[in-house]
Order: C-alpha cells, then sequence, then structure tokens
C-alpha cells in the first residue's frame, strides 16, 4: 500500500466534515505522525441508519492512517437524563458493541485497526474521580449548562448529573490519550467547553472534527427516539420501504432534505473508485441514470429532473445493501438476537397520563378584597373575581413580606385555578395567585402580571397547548402541579413561560413580571 503524503491524509480527515476546529495544529501533527482520535457514543436508544454518517467517516480515518478508538460512552448514557437505567446499560453497551461491529463490518472496515473501550473502564478510577473535581471547582453552572445544550436534555431545573456529562466528554480526551475528538456538529458547545476547561486544569487542548446532522426523514435532526424520522438497523426490507415512502422529500428542496443527506454523507463515500449512484426508471420517465458526482445529483433533483420517488427507490437500494449483513449477522446467532431483547425489552401497553401544561387551569383574577390573615403575620386573605357566576372565591397568599397591602388592592393578578383546596391557619384557600419568585441573594417575590385590558375570568394557555382540557382538580398524590411548575420560569424578557412556550391570554398577549428576569414562578 503507497503511503499517503500528510496533505492527502489532511484532506481524507476533513472530506465532508461540517466544522473543524484546532487546523493548523491538525497540520502540524500529519506533517510529523498520523492522527490519534475517538469517536463516543452513548449507549442509549438503538443505533440507526444516521450512525452510518460517523461509521463511514471512520473509514476515511482510518484510510489516512489514523488511530481510532471508539468510545461506548455507558456512563454517560445515564448523565443524560437517565435515559438508560443503571440494570441495562451493561446490556445496552454490549448492543452497541456487537451491531456497531457489524456495521463495520458491512462497509469493510477491518475491526483490527480500531481500539474500543467502555467508559466505565477508566472513568471510575480515582485520577478520572478526583480531575472531576477539579473540574468542578473551575467550571460553572452556566458554562456546563450552555455546553449541554445541543445534546443533554434541557429542563428549567437541570439535574447534576446534566451538568456533570460536558466535563466528562471533556476529561475523555485527555484519558484516552488522543489528538482530536470527533462527533456531530450538535457538540460544538461541548468541544469549546472543552477547548476552555483542559488547559485549566494543566492538559493539553485537542482538535475538533465535526460531521454534519443527517437530517431524519421527517426532517430536523435523526433520532432515536423519534420512530418516524429514522430506520432501525434491523429493520426488514419491507419497512425500510414503508418508512421511505413516508418521507419528507419535496420536489426541489435540497436544503432539508435527509434522503439527499443521506446520500452525500454516507452512500457516495462508501462508493468505489469508477463506481456511480444510480437511479433505475422506466424509459417511460427518462430511462436510468447515473451520477458519478454528489454534485450532479443533487443539482439534478434541484431542476427536479430526478423525482423523488425515484431518488427514494434508489436510496433503498443502497440502504438495504448496507443492512443485509448486519440482518444476516443477528438473524443467524441466536445470542445476538436474544441481546436485542434484552437491552431493549419490548414495552408494556400501559395508560399513562400526559403530563402537559394544559391541564393546569390558570386565569386571570381581580383581587376585590384584601386584608391581613388574622392568625398569620405573612399571610393575606383575598376575595378574588376569576368570572365564576358563584362569586369570587377566596385565596390565602403569603406576600405580605413582599407586596404591600395598598398594592394588593384591586390589582390583577394571575391565578392557578385547579388546585385542591388546602387549609391554611384555620382559612380555606382555592387557589393560587402565581408569582415570579427568586431565593438568592434576597428573597424576592412578584405576582405576575397580565395584560392591561384583561378581564377577570381569562383563560390563559400554554403556546402550543391550545388544545388540552385542565383537570377539575389537580391530584395532589400525583404531584401534577409539582412536575409542571418546575418548567414553568420567567425568561430573560420578564416573560412568563413553561419550557421555553409562552404563557398567552386569549388575545394572545404575553404575562410579564415586573421587574425579576430568570426566575422560577410559583
Amino acid at each position: 500500500m503507497v503511503e499517503l503524503k500528510w496533505e492527502e491524509k489532511y484532506n481524507l480527515i476533513t472530506r465532508n466534515l461540517g466544522e473543524w476546529l484546532g487546523d493548523e495544529k491538525l497540520k502540524s501533527i500529519l506533517k510529523k505522525r498520523d492522527l490519534k482520535l475517538y469517536w463516543g457514543t452513548a449507549t442509549t436508544g438503538k443505533p440507526h441508519i444516521g450512525y452510518f454518517g460517523p461509521v463511514s467517516k471512520i473509514a476515511d480515518f482510518l484510510n489516512a492512517g489514523t488511530e481510532v478508538t471508539i468510545l461506548f460512552a455507558d456512563l454517560h448514557a445515564y448523565l443524560d437524563n437517565m435515559k438508560a437505567p443503571w440494570e441495562l446499560l451493561e446490556l445496552r453497551t454490549q448492543y452497541y458493541e456487537a451491531i456497531i461491529k457489524t456495521m463495520l463490518r458491512s462497509i469493510n472496515i477491518p475491526l483490527e485497526k480500531l481500539k474500543f473501550i467502555k467508559g466505565t473502564d477508566y472513568q471510575l478510577s480515582k485520577a478520572y474521580t478526583l480531575d472531576i473535581y477539579r473540574l468542578s471547582s473551575v467550571v460553572t453552572e452556566h458554562d456546563a449548562k450552555k455546553a449541554g445544550a445541543e445534546v443533554v436534555k434541557q429542563v428549567a431545573n437541570p439535574l447534576l448529573s446534566g451538568l456533570l456529562y460536558p466535563g466528562l466528554q471533556a476529561l475523555d480526551e485527555q484519558y484516552l490519550e488522543v489528538d482530536a475528538q470527533f462527533g456531530g456538529i450538535d457538540q460544538r458547545k461541548i468541544f469549546t467547553f472543552s477547548e476552555k476547561y483542559l488547559p485549566l486544569l494543566g492538559y493539553e487542548k485537542r482538535i475538533h472534527l465535526m460531521n454534519p446532522m443527517i437530517p431524519g426523514l421527517a426532517g430536523s435532526k435523526m433520532s432515536s427516539s423519534e420512530e418516524d424520522s429514522k430506520i432501525d438497523l434491523l429493520d426488514s426490507a419491507a419497512m425500510v420501504k414503508k418508512k421511505l415512502k413516508k418521507a419528507f422529500c419535496e420536489p426541489g428542496n435540497i436544503s432539508d432534505n435527509g434522503i439527499l443527506s443521506f446520500a452525500k454523507h454516507v452512500i457516495y463515500p462508501l462508493l468505489k473508485e469508477g463506481e456511480s449512484f444510480n437511479v433505475q426508471r422506466t424509459a417511460e420517465f427518462g430511462g436510468c441514470i447515473s451520477f458519478d458526482k454528489y454534485e450532479n445529483l443533487e443539482s439534478a433533483f434541484a431542476k427536479e429532473e430526478v423525482h423523488p420517488g425515484d431518488l427514494k427507490n434508489a436510496v433503498e437500494f443502497y440502504i438495504n445493501k448496507l443492512l443485509d449483513p448486519i440482518r444476516k449477522e443477528f438473524e443467524t446467532d441466536p445470542k445476538l438476537k436474544s441481546l436485542v431483547n434484552k437491552a431493549y425489552p419490548p414495552q408494556k401497553p400501559k395508560v399513562v397520563e400526559e403530563l402537559t401544561p394544559a391541564r393546569l387551569d390558570i386565569r386571570v383574577g381581580k383581587i376585590i378584597e384584601v386584608s391581613k390573615h388574622p392568625d398569620a403575620d405573612s399571610l393575606y386573605i383575598e376575595k378574588i373575581d376569576l368570572g365564576e357566576t358563584s362569586g369570587p372565591r377566596t385565596i390565602v397568599s403569603g406576600l405580605v413580606n413582599y407586596i404591600s397591602l395598598e398594592e394588593m388592592k384591586n390589582r390583577m393578578v394571575v391565578v392557578l385555578a385547579n388546585l385542591k383546596p388546602a387549609t391554611l391557619r384555620g382559612v380555606q384557600s382555592h387557589g393560587m395567585v402565581l408569582c415570579a419568585s427568586v431565593d438568592e441573594p434576597v428573597k424576592q417575590v412578584e405576582p405576575l402580571r397580565p395584560p392591561l385590558n384583561s378581564k377577570p375570568g381569562e383563560k390563559v394557555i400554554i403556546d402550543g397547548y391550545e388544545n388540552g382540557l385542565p383537570d377539575d382538580i389537580l391530584n395532589p398524590k400525583k404531584k401534577i402541579w409539582e412536575k409542571l411548575q418546575a418548567d414553568l420560569i420567567v425568561n430573560g424578557s420578564g416573560e412568563a413561560s413553561w419550557n421555553g412556550n409562552l404563557l398567552l391570554t386569549a388575545n394572545g398577549e404575553k404575562l410579564i413580571a415586573d421587574s425579576l428576569r430568570n426566575v422560577t414562578i410559583k
């Protein structure tokens, strides 16, 4: 085999990447020796055909002489909002290793050129654990949350586990002794986090290589958790046809097209020298046509010279060609068959109450009478008009220390109206006045303020959840309010929102806080 020049290795390593950081360092290393890099994958949902994106890119790395380590990140899988329970982590890691090795064999990548390692093989060591503590002493909560924004599930009150995730991924670069990390472009914030914080521990800043994200079949990112967006690696040929038939593939649209993207980032890089991408068509529709370069295929599709149905049929052929060896290996090996069912046991059908903010009965109210509670210095007793024929409701609120009695009189407020009535110091309260609230450094509370033209009883909806019905009474045993309240915040613009969706009146107007920003609502 002819030894490649460093420029040829560089071109192989960087071709079809969405972006890379550390270009000069990459060139400098290649002029002296071969690159060392790792690609990590968290062992959560089943790998799908989108995994052929990074796997086919690994073929480029190996052809460039790169030393590649594949990390099965079992500990990361748990930290990502606990997507995989501990008891399944080992089985899922075994499945990932088996299926990814099968993928590599299906595209003729020799496994002996790769290193495979499991995260917990070294991430539970004394040295690694001490580095986590060292890192936690310099990383801010803001930076940890920002770094994981595209990867770790985001909630208003994040678990500490999710905040640890980016730091562990950064430390992996040091402990795997690599020059570079490879991942999707959705990892960019974690990569820049690593470049900032590893040097603070006295470690070297690494190179970061980023693959474009292959859009799903329904548009947007291909995801294991969205069944309609992806083709599973063990899907039958009939299932592949069915899913491709439903896939979004608008005539002439080349910007948001998962079918074209798969051709560009997987099929074309795997074509052997002299091979072309073939589109089979009847003579009636112009006959068969071949494209030796992806750019020619894209151009023909943009001009609508290739019909979406013909493109789908062509890609279907290549997908099945990739999947056939994988299916065969799993169908003929009883141990692999058993492993699939153990790692991803069939879910028993069960009725699950959907936890949606539409279950909250939130209304605009007007305080028509207010007085201090005779037996509690911190409580107000309010009579609030919610537009009900039964008359105003009695609601008890702990606002004495934050809002003066004069400010409370005739004030328009926002009320959660379907809480179970509760007795507070002998007075039964039939709802809650919703407030922006912060505990540190000084406790501050501000009742949310509805628009000036609001009327008592006007319903408040959460944008995107307009069609749901509120519970008659929120069951306190199921803690529905507590679970939903965790994602209620006042954002940086002072607007009330739930998990990023604005709270709006019937006229589409926003609820605001007077001065507090980026705080919880309770």
